[in-house]
């Protein structure tokens, strides 16, 4: 259905948003830049194959340069450093449009967000700007079966091989671009300390010997996913990012960047979710006038608003200060994710419930939103580690 795959005229997912003092002009440009492209654009590529459609829009974005944003303007990026307030807008607009479009945005910048940070120079020129010019695709390897949100309990090993190689042993799962995916930031263990102390960071080829696609793994909400295998795969010392051991250092900076943006594609679900709610609820006839007068309806609508507005709020009080100079923003973005994620999920319910059978009938754009958000709870730090993390760094302030 049409529904589905075309942003409805008239939608403004943004709201008043960008006339928050968060905000700079070079943003508000940005973003009426990229939402044209978005609405003239995403809704001509194709959809079926999940591989194909990703790479059409990372090709897409990387052509009208939105993919600059990912990587910094000494690579052929947009300024100089990581511009948070920037990322999530991209993710806000394109997940309001086109979840895939997001997912393939989001994933460029993951993919080679620890190369931007702990990369030598020889790394960045090779790595960033093709991906910003959107002719490779990157991925972030860093979960595994028995790995997921405890990084410390990672199996993976590299151990080295001579004086400028190390060789990599494991398998990695639920890698996003899995499959697609030109490099993989790879973390693995190789014992400078116990657990988390003792873990590093490599870039790996996808073409390099010994490293295979096992499972391509199939979801609700269709993105190219997979296990990856390493059999001794041999990857140059010159390759790693940061120092030995600190892998797990180079993850979350990593993800203390990206995880706002997370937040950011669910308030953009969230924000479409809430205009299929009210054009459904101003155009379907029901008892002698319309949905949007009853008034559970409103109610509905009014919580719905609210959660929207109180997750916009979080999200980009996390990237403007992380764009202030914070050097990290673990309390800010994992709020940010934690309220957003679980907000949309219930923005989204609503707009099915209110949307009635229809709500749960294939190519209509509520039930394409009821599947995507889901994951989003989920990956970059499920909801109960953000909880924790949240309350933690709480309590870091009245120890002792």
């Amino acid at each position: 259905m049409a529904n589905a795959r075309h942003t409805p005229l008239g939608m403004k997912p943004l709201g008043d948003t960008l006339d928050w003092p968060f905000f700079e002009d070079h943003h508000r440009a940005f973003a009426a830049e990229l939402s044209r492209f978005a609405d003239e654009v995403l809704h001509t590529l194709p959809h079926d194959d999940v591989d194909e459609a990703c790479r059409t829009r990372v090709k897409a974005l990387g052509d009208a340069g939105f993919l600059k944003a990912v990587v910094p303007k000494a690579y052929g990026g947009l300024a100089e450093t990581f511009d948070v307030r920037t990322l999530c807008l991209a993710r806000d607009i394109l997940a309001a449009r086109d979840g895939l479009a997001d997912f393939a945005f989001a994933m460029q910048g993951l993919g080679t967000g620890s190369i931007t940070l702990f990369g030598d120079e020889a790394l960045k020129q090779r790595y960033l700007p093709p991906v910003a010019r959107g002719e490779k695709i990157a991925a972030f390897a860093l979960s595994e079966l028995e790995a997921g949100s405890d990084v410390a309990a990672m199996a993976t090993t590299a151990t080295p091989d001579g004086l400028d190689h190390v060789v990599i042993n494991g398998s990695k799962t639920w890698i996003s671009n899995g499959g697609i995916a030109d490099h993989y930031v790879v973390f693995v263990r190789t014992g400078e300390a116990p657990g988390a102390r003792g873990l590093s960071a490599f870039v790996v080829d996808a073409a390099t010997p010994g490293l295979s696609i096992t499972e391509r793994i199939e979801v609700i909400a269709p993105h190219p996913l997979a296990t990856l295998k390493f059999e001794s795969c041999r990857v140059p010392i010159a390759n790693r990012l940061g120092a030995p051991g600190e892998g797990f250092k180079v993850a979350m900076a990593t993800l203390d960047i990206f995880r706002s943006t997370v937040g950011a594609a669910a308030l953009g679900f969230a924000r479409r979710a809430l205009h299929e709610t009210l054009t459904r609820a101003t155009t379907r006839k029901l008892f002698g006038g319309t949905l949007g007068d009853l008034q559970l309806a409103q109610a509905a609508i009014a919580e719905s608003i609210a959660e929207t507005e109180a997750a916009s709020l979080l999200v980009y009080r996390a990237a403007w200060t992380k764009d202030r100079g914070a050097s990290r923003v673990t309390r800010e973005a994992a709020l940010a994710k934690m309220v957003a994620t679980e907000n949309a999920q219930t923005v989204i319910d609503r707009a099915v419930q209110l949307h009635g059978g229809l709500g749960v009938t294939k190519g209509v754009k509520v039930e394409e939103l009821y599947r995507e958000i889901r994951a989003l709870r989920i990956y970059e730090g499920a909801t109960d580690v953000q909880k924790i993390v949240i309350a933690r760094e709480a309590l870091k302030s009245y120890s002792t």
